[in-house]
């Protein structure tokens, strides 16, 4: 059994970055805690902080120190060869490595950078690295602007230098080679190697080689004049501006920056009116160069904008500004969630995970944690890809986990709005989204109109529903998605960013109707707290639920929990615990435990039972000592909507966990409803746990 793997290069800017997150996410679905190691660092820690290593633990949040992460600087490194102190610099590498081992169950060693003085050293410190440390090596490649010859025969002769010191390579990973040799150095490599050794090659991904305009800002000498909040627009293609008009908007291309002289206002103006414009492609940024002053007037239309895009002035003349532009390398790093899930979903496309898991890690951790949940929830997701309908496809937080998960290839989606509408708010937004891959349809222009009219007018007519309301309503996004599950033409439905709960479910509870034998429809949230997670029921739905209805509530949030891979241990929550109090509320809690135990004796449950007696061992002990759930209960039942609410929002706010919710339990078909204060991340949870709900049907 391993405990860590060691990510090694040749060279600079290799992509070392996409293996370690990939890595890093893969191993985090699998058990808690992480550790994260770079015996010898670039920067100064009095100048900054490595940027793998921020990217790693902030996006991760993995729970170590960033001053336990490194042993040396590389100029500590360099020092410490010159002296040659080499075996004492060894020696503190291991101890600083092995206190990490001690507290995590796992740990991701990067090798170095390859950057600046002294890289004939470092090739061999990463050898030696490697062997002392006892971890097998995954060795990373760089396939840019190579031949396949070259790409194939630098792989090997690393291999050989880490077999020839006895060191194991798991994987090599060709990173950055062009689409046309893919296949060619897969299958050389591939027969190089014996299956002991895994092999994967990454295609060339311009998305991530591509700076932000922040970059650009941070590594020319320059002045930002407007548009802060759009700096991180992405720099696909720049063109520079120094012909007329005309001729430059053929120019232009999807996320271009433009290079123009600082007089050239006209091409300022033509620049705004492109990015504004659905004919032409998004405008990342404008650089100003040879140090000309912009024109008061032009400033003054800039300022009167609401929506910019940065501009950037510089002293540099054009040419040399282009030269200075087309050097910058792009980093990977924290505050760019957009390429750190882009580099996760390219090494999970091209990494065999099951055959590289098996070979690195195989312990199993007990309980699950946040991460385990949510790397579980988009596995089980893939399994079987279901269409989901999003009504509210205009709300720009719909739109950026739109792009999400059509990047991931998570669902296929269908949104409801005007497609111009759509179109627009994804160029203004700056969203990595093909439109081509989503559904965009509008209601009242569709060619399901007259059928879903219809069909609802049949379902409903003696509920007072005649034709001319069948069609006002089926304008409305709520009940044209709920139709399109209900006929089939969708697997669920998710609202609510800007719906009500009322206005979401009801056309549900009118045709989608309950499953056979299913009463009550309630929901539950999956709670992610630091080191578990928890099914809360019902907090969403039913306002004051009867013994019969609660005991419904616990048995299907019980499902749920089995479902999403959380042994279930329900605690049905009241103010006292076991016998000891009294009162109607106290009753009703304690009938509803009996009717579970009736109907469903194989179910772990207690009730009634305090919060803190579910969830603490010591307080659980105490009060319930025989209980087979105080201490440990994973299903929280709550007696009302009003406890329930409240308890899930506190227990969110004051902890900082997230809520994954509420997923609406006992409907023939899922439909979804999203809190009005949601985040990108819940729409994204909450789409991925209808299209796992939709995977039963």
């Amino acid at each position: 059994m391993t405990k860590s793997i060691f990510i090694a290069t040749t060279e600079p800017y290799s992509g070392k970055s996409i293996v370690a997150l990939g890595l890093v996410n893969m191993l985090l679905g699998k058990t808690k805690r992480i550790g994260y190691f770079k015996p010898v660092i670039n920067v100064d820690p009095l100048e900054g902080k490595d940027a793998h290593i921020e990217t790693a633990i902030s996006y991760f949040n993995l729970d170590i120190r960033y001053e336990d992460t490194y042993a040396y600087t590389r100029a500590q490194a360099l020092r410490q060869m010159e002296n040659e102190s080499r075996g004492n610099m060894m020696n503190s590498i291991i101890r600083k490595y092995k206190k990490i081992e001690e507290e995590y169950d796992f740990t991701v060693i990067e090798g170095s950078d390859f950057l600046g003085e002294g890289t004939a050293f470092e090739f061999e410190l990463n050898l030696s690295v490697a062997k002392n440390l006892g971890a097998p090596v995954i060795v990373v490649s760089n396939g840019e602007n190579r031949s396949t010859a070259e790409i194939v025969s630098a792989v090997l002769n690393v291999n050989r230098n880490f077999l020839s010191r006895e060191v194991q390579v798991l994987a090599v990973v060709v990173n950055k080679v062009k689409s046309e040799q893919l296949e060619d150095v897969r299958q050389l490599l591939t027969n190089a190697f014996s299956n002991e050794t895994i092999v994967a090659v990454i295609p060339q991904n311009k998305s991530l080689s591509s700076p932000s305009m922040r970059e650009i800002l941070e590594n020319l000498d320059c002045e930002l004049l407007i548009g802060e909040q759009q700096l991180s627009n992405q720099v696909d293609n720049f063109v520079i501006g120094a012909m007329n008009v005309p001729h430059f908007l053929n120019h232009l291309k999807e996320n271009v920056l433009i290079i123009t002289p600082g007089d050239r206002g006209d091409m300022i103006i033509a620049a705004l009116q492109a990015n504004l414009s659905a004919s032409y492609p998004k405008v990342a940024g404008i650089v100003l160069t040879a140090g000309y002053p912009t024109e008061e007037p032009i400033m003054r239309l800039l300022k009167g904008l609401e929506t910019v895009i940065p501009i950037i002035t510089v002293q540099t003349g054009t040419f040399e500004t282009s030269q200075q532009i087309g050097a910058i390398k792009s980093k990977i790093t924290g505050d760019n969630t957009k390429k750190i899930q882009l580099a996760i979903s390219i090494f999970e496309k091209s990494v065999d995970l099951q055959a590289l898991d098996q070979k690195i890690v195989t312990f199993t951790s007990e309980g699950i944690t946040p991460h385990m949940f949510q790397y579980q929830l988009t596995k089980w997701a893939k399994k079987v890809i279901k269409h989901i309908v999003l009504p509210e496809g205009t709300d720009e937080r719909i739109l950026k986990a739109t792009a999400r998960l059509v990047n991931e290839e998570v669902v296929t989606l269908t949104l409801l709005g005007d497609p111009k509408e759509i179109a627009l708010s994804v160029k203004r937004l700056g969203l990595t989204l093909d439109l081509s891959r989503i559904r965009i349809i509008n209601p009242a222009h569709s060619e399901y109109y007259e059928d879903y009219v219809n069909t609802l007018y049949e379902l409903r007519k003696n509920k007072s529903v005649n034709m001319e309301m069948a069609r006002d309503l089926m304008t409305d996004v709520s009940y044209f998605g709920t139709m399109m599950v209900y006929k089939g033409h969708a697997d669920g439905m998710v609202s609510g960013a800007i719906h009500t709960t009322q206005h979401t479910i009801r056309p549900a509870l009118q045709f989608v109707k309950t499953k056979p034998g299913i009463t009550v429809v309630s929901s539950v949230f999956f709670m992610c707290l630091p080191d578990r997670v928890s099914v809360f029921g019902d907090c969403a739905v039913n306002p004051n639920p009867t013994a019969e209805q609660l005991a419904e509530i616990a048995i299907s949030s019980a499902a749920s929990s089995q479902r999403f891979g959380i042994e279930p241990r329900i605690a049905m929550l009241s103010y006292s615990s076991g016998s000891s109090g009294e009162g109607e509320d106290v009753e009703k809690v304690r009938q509803a435990t009996e009717i579970v135990r009736q109907k469903r004796p194989d179910l772990k449950v207690e009730g009634p039972i305090q919060y803190d007696a579910a969830v603490d061992p010591t307080v659980g002990k105490q009060k319930l000592p025989n209980s087979e759930v105080a201490g440990q209960a994973s299903v929280l039942i709550f007696p009302d909507l009003n406890t329930g609410n409240n308890t899930y929002k506190a227990v969110q706010r004051e902890t900082g966990a997230l809520a994954i919710g509420p997923m609406l339990q006992g409907l023939n078909k899922p439909v979804n409803d999203l809190s009005r204060g949601c985040t990108v991340d819940d729409i994204f949870n909450t789409v991925i746990i209808t299209a796992i709900q939709a995977q039963e049907e």
